[in-house]
């Protein structure tokens, strides 16, 4: 598999994010959060160092998405396996070892398996599956967290789109 077609993508993406999760990096659904409900931008590179693109389309991983929405990733995938309807094959798909092993070589992701790592090949949402991500997941988080990424993807968009002669 050609190294070209997964690829992270870059852009002046705008993203927020409750001011808790930036100072308790790793926190799930299951803890519980602060009681504080403001929101503090993030650095434009944080949301483009979680876009890739992947046979031609730009996703995020589902670990990565689990992080930003506050839950943990087996939280996430099972409530869209709960919601499947939402999420045909071009909303959400899973890599292949291939492509899975590029991603691991280019990002850093650990291979460790005895230590709580990954058991399965991990899915990847698309900008709709995003979108619909909110839904399924029904917390004001949530909601916020779909409207950065979203906002981020349109960003991405016009930015691709004005930088396409060079």
């Amino acid at each position: 598999l050609p190294q070209e077609n997964l690829v992270n993508c870059y852009s002046p993406a705008k993203f927020e994010i409750p001011i808790w999760h930036l100072k308790r990096k790793g926190t799930f659904m299951s803890e519980k959060a602060p009681d504080q409900t403001s929101i503090a931008p993030i650095d434009t590179s944080h949301i483009r160092n979680l876009v890739y693109t992947v046979r031609g389309i730009q996703v995020m991983l589902d670990s990565d998405l689990a992080r930003l929405y506050q839950v943990e990733t087996r939280i996430l995938n099972r409530n869209v396996a709960r919601n499947a309807r939402r999420f045909p094959e071009d909303f959400r798909f899973q890599l292949t070892e291939d492509e899975f092993e590029i991603l691991k070589s280019q990002i850093g992701i650990s291979s460790d398996t005895v230590h709580g790592g990954r058991r399965y090949l991990p899915y990847v949402y698309t900008e709709q599956g995003i979108s619909m991500l909110s839904g399924v997941l029904r917390s004001d988080v949530a909601i916020e967290v779909s409207i950065g990424i979203m906002r981020a993807f349109v960003e991405m968009r016009h930015f691709i789109a004005s930088n396409a002669h060079l």
